[in-house]
């Protein structure tokens, strides 16, 4: 029998999260029928479950293909997850040397590491202390992030059943906004803290039945407060209209300040340093109640844009499969400190191939909607950024239901 398999899920959940996860557990069990690996072992949020040994047997969860198929549908991070932040090898040899200790009694020889771009950090410093140790663990990155900034990708599994989340939510209200065309305005909070993939997703809800989000604010651009009330004041003019605009959780003023921010102290964070961002459409809806004196409505899609399992995309759900399957096809034949990215092969007709890359080509790098996708005025994207998005939102999964309610698998 070959050496066990581990397998990890590390920051915010995706909608197809666990599709990248049942991508590893099926092909980790197609190499275990041939000998070459053994045990599919996960743990339990993630390293920082590992290191207080919390850890299952995944064949006493997952026992044939309908567990797997419903697996694929579930929300969430099947595994738990976890934010911890691994210091480098060279400052902290302690951590590294007991998350090895405990691999090695486990007979652990394939590590997969589900995550973003913390994530991603975490697999390079453990494949550099295992090459320094002269282990032979073979350590393999399967991305996910629904913000799409992972370097190197096309974009990351995760980011289009987010987006089409965003995008057909934000049809639904600009249609209800549009029920009383009483001028009041509507202000909506993607996710996003330093890219706007996501917000900008927004923009496909455009359509011959929908005339789309009036206004869209990335934090790829400094965010112009007194710019922003001209432009609602100019909306709400018009007769019958009932503006709705979207902006990232992260906008910034000028000065760096996030939005959401303002008024607000004590403002909390996590291992990394990054700060709660929260409260940037009700901040914004309290600037247009006090300027312009019309009425708003201030929503944010949290957690909901992330966990919305039944709008799954088709071409998410095969990709983020595909993602955990190279990877651990990559490791049977030797692989390691890779990372698994998507390259685009057409997008009329939509075609993909899964690669093999070095992953510190895309650990702690950011990729930024491009300056010429965002319009000369600041607050909305071009054509190019709907003709990059739009083939990805394409299909639907189907949810098995039981009793009217959608059916998952939990530990």
């Amino acid at each position: 029998m070959g050496k066990n398999v581990i397998v990890g899920q590390s920051g915010g959940p995706t909608a197809v999260i666990n599709c990248s996860l049942a991508g590893v557990y099926a092909t980790a069990l197609e190499h275990r029928a041939s000998g070459k690996m053994g045990r599919v072992l996960g743990m339990r949020n993630g390293v920082k479950g590992l290191l207080e040994r919390r850890y299952v047997d995944m064949c006493e969860y997952i026992r044939d293909d309908l567990d797997v198929e419903i697996l694929k549908r579930t929300p969430s991070s099947f595994l738990g997850s976890c934010r911890f932040k691994l210091p480098h090898p060279d400052a902290d040899e302690e951590v590294f040397a007991k998350i090895f200790e405990i691999l090695k009694e486990l007979e652990v020889g394939y590590f997969f590491y589900i995550g973003g771009n913390d994530s991603m950090d975490t697999i390079n410093k453990l494949s550099i202390y295992g090459e320094r140790m002269g282990s032979h663990i073979r350590f393999m990155g399967v991305p996910k992030t629904i913000d799409n900034d992972l370097a190197v990708t096309d974009h990351s599994p995760g980011f289009a059943s987010a987006a089409k989340y965003v995008a057909v939510t934000t049809k639904e209200l600009i249609l209800d906004a549009q029920v009383y065309g009483n001028g009041a305005v509507t202000i909506v909070e993607a996710m996003g803290r330093n890219t706007g993939w996501l917000t900008a997703a927004a923009s496909l809800a455009k359509g011959p039945d929908c005339v789309g989000a009036d206004l869209i604010y990335l934090p790829e651009n400094p965010f112009d407060m007194d710019g922003f009330v001209n432009s609602v004041a100019k909306l709400t003019e018009i007769k019958g209209h009932s503006p709705v605009i979207v902006v990232s959780e992260g906008i910034q003023l000028a000065d760096g300040r996030y939005v959401s921010e303002l008024g607000r102290e004590d403002v909390p964070a996590d291992a990394f340093g990054h700060i709660q961002l929260m409260g940037t459409a009700s901040y914004l809806a309290g600037q247009i109640r006090a300027k312009l004196g019309a009425k708003t409505r201030a929503i944010e899609f949290a957690t909901l844009q992330r966990c919305a399992a039944h709008l799954q995309s088709v071409i998410d759900a095969q990709e983020a499969y595909a993602v955990g399957q190279n990877a651990v096809n990559a490791a049977a034949l030797g692989q390691t400190n890779q990372v698994q990215i998507i390259k685009r092969l057409s997008s009329r007709p939509y075609a993909f191939e899964i690669c093999s890359m070095e992953i510190e080509k895309m650990a702690n790098i950011e990729k930024f909607v491009p300056a010429e996708w965002i319009n000369a005025t600041k607050d909305n994207v071009t054509k190019d950024y709907i003709d990059y998005a739009l083939p990805l939102i394409q299909g639907e999964v189907q949810p098995y239901y039981v009793n009217g309610m959608p059916r998952h698998i939990k530990i």
